[in-house]
């Protein structure tokens, strides 16, 4: 598709058809009511968890302090329907699809956009694991068609998404017939002056939806690190621009067609202090608190997503106004539920009424009938593609502790995850958290008949079953020191016995048994070379290690975190290329008396 034809989807659509509408609504919305109430019910890195995530994926902590099992489709499904009412809008703030569970990602996340479809969502705005297959196969996504390389699902011809996804800030770099493109859009010349300053957006910036007779535009963001974090060659001709200046300026654009309501769903947030109530604030003030308090003042909130956090929170818009900031966690085990009272004259949301409310996705309700029966289907589909060789090993390769604490498949993980995050996020080491290798993978063939020393997806897949993502954080040399040390019993973390991070081949150190805690490890050497505590050192892990996960707090002191794919497509992928596979040899790390 021309540049041409899709700015004048993503602009004449947006715009002129939001001034259609304006044109043709009613001129008083209602005769008796000052207000009228909307609601919007939001959702926020779904990453196609159909299934009940698993693991420390699949708990929440609640709003009474509990950590409770949450998530799966079924039930997100039945939670939508036990808070909707007639007033209700579903938006959703980015990665959606990308870093998804095999029933989802064997085909394309197909099935989770239908099932985002079937529970009514409306708008969402790109997020940056919408771009992992390529700003091409988004649109596919989007508009229908089959895969142009695997063809058609089981379904059929892919009918396209029934909602709208909208990314204000990604453009073309380099657009051809720009000018007279412009001229496309229903002669209004301050709109071409924005757009000329703006640039061609490859997507919608906005989409405007009615409720009870008033309009509510939404502009959709997303992180401008996307290209640091999908491959370059999906998005060669797309540049992301500042959030807020793209923000600001899609404001604008409404404001010229006459919509005053206006919501800004983001794929950008913040870190939080853990252990919190989903409805604390407390979200720590960083990138997604510049966005959330420097978008124009006519911007009335902003839903966030990327970090997998939940929070509500009031911040100071430029004008000095109140204006909800929030964001509800991940993969299905939150929904934000936003009330409001839109003024029928000036269309404008009374934000002192606006109220949030994070509901975990509990599994103690009944789960939706239609939705399971639905995932059980995609379930029997991808039963052909968990049964696909990905590679060969030589021998068993077991998940059974050396004296030091290492596994050969945790060892054999942790290179995998080292290669994956080499490119783009700079790694110079990895680490394994030992939990998170579920069983071994051994030689003998499994019943599906793939033969001995085969190893399927789905035997993959059960040794690294939680999806997590892979992320690279720097560290210095002390702090890597005081993670090594949070291996041990007897911390400050309250650690309830030890667990033995399983490094890369490149880390080796040597522990003692008997010294105190704070002072057991020692020489760390990174290919061979003395670590320094000053010395910065990009680290490696998955997103659940990155986050404090099983005591480890000394991660949550790095900076400049990268997100890579999912630890599993890391293990695939090194077992294709390095097939076959022996039992890598432990003895990365030595241990004293």
């Amino acid at each position: 598709m021309t540049s041409r034809s899709l700015l004048r989807l993503a602009l004449a659509g947006a715009v002129a058809t939001g001034a259609a509408l304006l044109a043709t609504a009613p001129a008083d919305a209602s005769n008796t009511a000052r207000t009228v109430p909307v609601r919007l019910l939001s959702l926020n890195d779904f990453h196609g968890h159909l299934e009940p995530p698993t693991g420390s994926s699949g708990r929440m902590v609640d709003e009474h302090g509990q950590t409770v099992e949450a998530g799966g489709a079924a039930y997100v499904a039945a939670h939508m329907k036990a808070h909707a009412d007639p007033n209700t809008i579903a938006v959703a703030q980015g990665d959606l699809i990308g870093a998804t569970p095999l029933i989802s990602a064997a085909y394309h996340d197909e099935p989770s956009v239908e099932f985002l479809g079937k529970i009514g969502l409306k708008v969402a705005a790109v997020g940056n694991h919408e771009f992992d297959e390529g700003y091409d196969e988004l649109r596919r996504i989007m508009k229908g068609g089959c895969h142009p390389v695997d063809g058609c699902s089981p379904a059929g011809e892919w009918k396209g998404a029934r909602f709208d996804y909208v990314g204000a800030n990604v453009l073309f770099k380099n657009p051809d017939e720009k000018t007279d493109a412009l001229a496309a859009l229903a002669n209004q010349p301050a709109v071409q002056e924005l757009m000329s300053d703006w640039g061609v957006p490859a997507l919608p910036p906005v989409s405007v939806k009615w409720m009870n007779g008033v309009p509510i535009g939404f502009i959709g963001l997303v992180t401008t690190s996307t290209p640091n974090i999908v491959t370059a060659e999906g998005i060669k001709d797309l540049k992301f621009a500042d959030e807020v200046k793209a923000a600001n300026l899609a404001s604008k654009v409404l404001r010229l067609v006459g919509v005053r309501a206006q919501v800004v769903l983001v794929h950008e947030g913040d870190q939080v202090t853990a252990g919190q109530s989903p409805d604390a604030c407390s979200a720590v003030p960083g990138v997604g608190n510049r966005i959330a308090t420097q978008v124009a003042p006519e911007i009335d909130m902003v839903l966030s997503g990327h970090s997998h956090q939940a929070y509500l929170c009031t911040v100071k818009d430029p004008s000095g106004r109140d204006r909800l900031y929030s964001q509800g966690g991940s993969f299905g085990r939150v929904i934000t539920q936003v009330d409001m009272q839109v003024d029928v004259q000036s269309r404008d949301i009374v934000r002192s009424s606006v109220v949030a409310d994070n509901h975990v996705v509990t599994r103690t309700v009944a789960p939706d009938p239609e939705i399971s029966t639905f995932v059980n289907l995609w379930k029997e589909r991808v039963a052909g593609v968990a049964n696909k060789p990905v590679g060969r090993i030589t021998a068993d390769i077991g998940n059974t502790a050396a004296p030091s604490g290492e596994t050969p498949l945790g060892d054999l993980i942790a290179d995998a995850q080292l290669a994956a995050t080499r490119t783009g996020g700079n790694a110079q080491i990895a680490l394994m958290n030992p939990g998170g290798v579920r069983a071994p993978l051994t030689y003998a063939g499994s019943p599906a008949g793939e033969g001995d020393g085969v190893v399927t997806y789905g035997e993959a897949f059960t040794v690294q079953p939680f999806n997590n993502l892979m992320q690279v954080v720097t560290l210095t040399g002390a702090q890597l020191k005081t993670v090594l040390e949070q291996q041990f019993t007897g911390g400050p973390n309250n650690q309830a016995f030890t667990k033995i991070l399983q490094p890369s081949a490149n880390l080796t150190y040597t522990y003692s048994r008997s010294a105190p805690w704070g002072s057991k490890v020692s020489d760390i050497r990174i290919d061979g070379s003395p670590v320094t505590d000053s010395q910065p050192i990009r680290v490696a892990a998955n997103n659940f290690l990155v986050g404090g996960g099983d005591a480890f707090l000394a991660f949550r002191d790095g900076t400049d975190v990268w997100s890579g794919p999912l630890d599993i497509d890391a293990f695939v992928a090194h077992l294709g290329e390095h097939s076959p596979v022996a039992p890598p040899t432990t003895g990365r790390i030595t241990v004293t008396d």
